[in-house]
């Protein structure tokens, strides 16, 4: 279930959340109201097991169009990671490193989740996106993602360069600090 977890950027793993949310509307609004664009899509397509990225798109290719002709997109492409992917710990650690981006970094969930954590205005906002989450992140926005220790999601990327995914680190350490993605699945104790 989709989930925002949002903390003073002051405090850490056990800081008390400011506000916890797994309501759709209450989500949208909070991040609208920090600039992130966050909805829920329809994801009628049941990819099969081992999909390219070509059928990906393939099966996609309705909302792909029109994300494309809305945002004026110019790259699209799928990233699919599992548990058994043979570079999954090194894209971990590479995305848990907080970064930016010179564009809005806009995703679509079409499988499984991932944690998107912002951090934004002396805020960390952490937000669980699961299948038929889509989140437009605008450009600049300092921030890091897990995919967890054993990934299993694929999501549409929409890029308006040419090149795809480009991060600049900031070097800021400040994702050591909060909960990584198995944190915030587990049950409460």
């Amino acid at each position: 279930m989709t989930h925002l977890v949002i903390r003073s950027a002051g405090g850490d793993r056990h800081s008390a959340p400011l506000l916890e949310s797994v309501d759709g509307v209450v989500i949208a609004r909070e991040l609208a109201a920090r600039g992130v664009r966050f909805e829920r899509w329809e994801t009628p397509v049941e990819l099969p097991f081992g999909a390219d990225q070509a059928a990906i798109l393939a099966a996609y290719a309705d909302e792909i169009a029109r994300v494309q002709a809305e945002g004026g997109y110019r790259t699209v492409d799928a990233i699919r990671l599992g548990p058994d992917h043979p570079e999954r710990v090194a894209l971990r650690a590479k995305f848990l490193a907080e970064h930016t981006h010179g564009e809005d970094e806009v995703r679509f969930f079409v499988e499984g989740r991932g944690l998107f954590c912002l951090h934004i205005e002396g805020e960390v906002l952490q937000l669980l996106a699961e299948r038929g989450d889509w989140i437009g992140v605008p450009a600049g926005t300092r921030h890091w993602f897990d995919t967890g220790e054993r990934p299993d999601f694929c999501a549409l990327r929409f890029f308006d360069n040419s090149e795809g995914w480009v991060a600049r680190f900031t070097g800021d350490p400040i994702a050591s600090r909060f909960p990584l993605l198995e944190e915030l699945l587990a049950p409460a104790a």
